[in-house]
């Protein structure tokens, strides 16, 4: 038996692959399928099944194309949900064959309603490992106020009570030396505390993940759980509609996406269309020059997530301008994962065909933490942090004002006009996301932080006393 954890850090998000005597299967597949058909020819085996934990939300799974391209079965538990393609609903305990190896669908409701977590149990009869979904997390549980948002008559605290029984009945009595393999680490919104570890054994999450302490009642359970949660990304309910309802292929959406356009035909799409320009250059880059009313948001961040978050219609038409065709076709491929299949083109030649044309640019003044400090005494400055609530209540420059960069959109009006303003994040990534989508509202009267407040954090500027976080969200 082979079992590989594929992990993409840039959505926290793991897939498995698992391969036995010329059959496999494929747990929680990306969007993508190619990389999963190359495998499979690779190893010489025939893909059976595609075990799917939950209806994703924070994804929009590989399911549907996979299975039209190998024939493999999709393989849900236990659900009543209609979908708008072929699967197979597996019952509490059902056992499935992949060549020598057998996997057990166990049935834990409390993430969503059809959550399922896959006991692996290898060629010799031995329980290996267990694909917890987002049912358990290293460190964590799934959050259970998602589906809520889909289903009307459930409640984040009707999920979390269906959890705590999953966790007692179904999950704790395993075996301790079982590996523990979750859907998601560190950076998913779908927990709210996980570890960066991507595995543990189940007898060590027993001793020290706080959702498994054998001591908390059921209330305790639910309060705690529920503690620290914030609003889910608004394109979380969007995704578990495409999971639920299908989509259209990714090659069709590559195809649409690759089309490339010189400056005068972009200029022209993007006026007829009001196609959003999507920049996904480094942010210390774009700050240096960019086309007007661009929004940045670089490829090698957390690029899918704050897509989602910060572009409210999923359908949005989007041109794009990256470094070069390598990262144009990367580009599509990560706003598919999150369900933006909407990309109509690129600029060929990138910003520096645009530059080179002698048409207006635009650019983010950027200062150091070191000029900032010079300033912050004599002046009177607003600054304005935009990292998560939680990272603003650990730490904070004195005087500063939280505006998370996932609520921007609704606290515009928050940010003056009327005076300068300073603006900073962790890093330098978030900032100039906000300060690209400032710009494209008009704003000019401020600046972004290079480095941002680890940065800031080695001047001798007033910040808070550091707290622990308790969540991540």
């Amino acid at each position: 038996m082979k079992l590989e954890q594929i992990y993409t850090g840039c959505i926290a998000e793991a897939a498995y692959y698992i391969t036995s005597n010329g059959e496999a299967a494929i747990v929680d597949p990306l969007r993508e399928t190619q990389p999963y058909l190359e495998r499979l020819e690779r190893d010489g085996v025939q893909l059976k099944y595609i075990f799917e934990t939950h209806f994703h939300a924070d994804f929009v799974s590989g399911h549907v194309d996979l299975a039209k391209k190998t024939g493999a079965t999709i393989v849900y538990g236990p659900t009543t949900m209609p979908t708008g393609f072929e699967k197979y609903v597996a019952t509490d305990g059902e056992i499935f064959e992949i060549g020598g190896i057998k996997i057990k669908a166990i049935h834990t409701p409390g993430h969503t309603m059809e959550s399922t977590c896959y006991l692996v149990i290898d060629e010799a009869g031995k329980e290996h490992g267990l694909i917890s979904g987002d049912t358990l997390f290293i460190g964590d549980v799934g959050r259970p106020d998602l589906a809520q948002h889909v289903i009307a008559d459930l409640t984040q605290d009707k999920l979390a009570r269906h959890l705590y029984h999953s966790l007692r009945n179904k999950i704790m009595p395993l075996s301790d030396d079982l590996i523990v393999y979750p859907n998601h680490g560190a950076g998913s919104a779908c927990g709210k505390n996980m570890s960066k570890e991507t595995t543990d054994t189940l007898g060590n999450q027993k001793k020290t993940n706080y959702a498994l302490n054998p001591e908390l009642t059921e209330d305790q359970f639910v309060d705690a759980i529920l503690t620290g949660l914030t609003a889910p990304p608004q394109y979380f309910p969007k995704n578990v509609l495409m999971n639920i309802q299908g989509y259209a292929s990714l090659d069709s959406i590559m195809e649409k996406g690759q089309k490339a356009y010189d400056v005068t035909a972009f200029e022209v799409v993007a006026n007829e269309t009001r196609a959003l320009i999507l920049d996904t250059r480094a942010p210390e880059i774009f700050a240096k020059g960019f086309i007007p009313n661009s929004i940045n948001i670089g490829i090698d961040g957390s690029f899918a997530m704050w897509v989602g978050e910060l572009i409210l219609d999923i359908k949005q038409e989007i041109l794009i301008v990256a470094e070069n065709k390598e990262k144009v076709e990367e580009t599509i491929v990560r706003l598919s994962r999150v369900g933006y299949d909407n990309a109509i083109g690129y600029l060929e030649g990138g910003f520096e065909a645009w530059k080179n044309t002698g048409k207006e640019i635009d650019i983010v003044n950027r200062i150091t933490a070191e000029q900032l400090e010079k300033h912050y005494k004599e002046d009177q400055l607003v600054i304005i942090d935009v990292r998560k609530v939680s990272e603003f209540q650990s730490e904070h420059l004195i005087d500063a004002i939280n505006i998370p960069l996932n609520v921007m959109n609704n606290r515009l009006s928050e940010f003056p006009k009327d005076k300068a303003f300073i603006l900073h994040c962790a890093g330098g990534y978030r900032s100039m996301i906000a300060a690209s989508m400032l710009k494209q509202r008009g704003y000019d009267n401020f600046v972004d932080v290079i480095g941002g407040f680890s940065a800031i954090k080695n001047t001798s500027m007033p910040k808070t006393d550091y707290v622990c976080p308790t969540t991540l969200l």
